[in-house]
This record gives C-alpha cells, sequence and structure tokens, in this order.
C-alpha cells in the first residue's frame, strides 16, 4: 500500500513540475476605426488572463505603433503553461472572439519567443 501511495505522489510531482512557461509576442494590426476598442479588449484579456492566473505577472510588455498609417499593438508575456491556449477558458475564449472583430485582414500574429 505504502508504494502504491508513493507512485501516486511522484506521478503528481512529475505532472506538477512537466509544465512549461510560454513566452508569447502577439501582434494585432487593428482595423481603421477600431484602435481606441482593440485597445480596451486587450487590456480586458490581460486582467482577465492575470486574474485567472494564467499568466506570469512578469514580464509584461505592450506595445502600441503606427506604420504607414495603420495602428498595432504588440504584447509580449508569458503563459504560466504553454498547453493553456490550447485549453483556455470560456472566458478568454470570449476575449479572443472580440478580438478577432477588431483586427484588420492579417488576423492576430502570435510567435513563441524567448529571452536572453
Amino acid at each position: 500500500m505504502k508504494t502504491i501511495v508513493l507512485t501516486i505522489l511522484a506521478l503528481a510531482a512529475s505532472a506538477q513540475s512537466s509544465k512549461q512557461p510560454e513566452t508569447v509576442m502577439v501582434t494585432c494590426h487593428a482595423k481603421p476605426g477600431a484602435e481606441a476598442d482593440l485597445q480596451r479588449v486587450l487590456t480586458r484579456h490581460w486582467t482577465t488572463a492575470r486574474d485567472l492566473k494564467l499568466v506570469l505577472e512578469t514580464p509584461h510588455v505592450r506595445l502600441r505603433g503606427v506604420e504607414n498609417g495603420e495602428t498595432y499593438f504588440v504584447e509580449i508575456f508569458t503563459w504560466r503553461d504553454a498547453a493553456i491556449p490550447d485549453h483556455a477558458p470560456a472566458a478568454i475564449q470570449s476575449i479572443w472572439a472580440e478580438m478577432k472583430e477588431l483586427v484588420e485582414g492579417r488576423g492576430i500574429e502570435i510567435a513563441e519567443v524567448t529571452w536572453y
């Protein structure tokens, strides 16, 4: 019995330690006239993800730029576990749907990045 309990504890510890954080850079090109709305939705995304403890508090970088008259937003943050985006809670998925409505044809570009 003791061996079974120890095995279960070892498996649980292994599952916990297998969670790998994932740092991403998300770029959103706003539709003309949707810049303020997109900025608000991005802010709500961060707040919701943080409140649900899906992301690390730091590092977190947010940028807003304009190129050729087009406004874009870049956000860099780290998911606590790389599996989270593939299994995001409904609250996050709903925000992603809003984001998709506010970006132009390129959509939302997501790249995994590393700090150095």
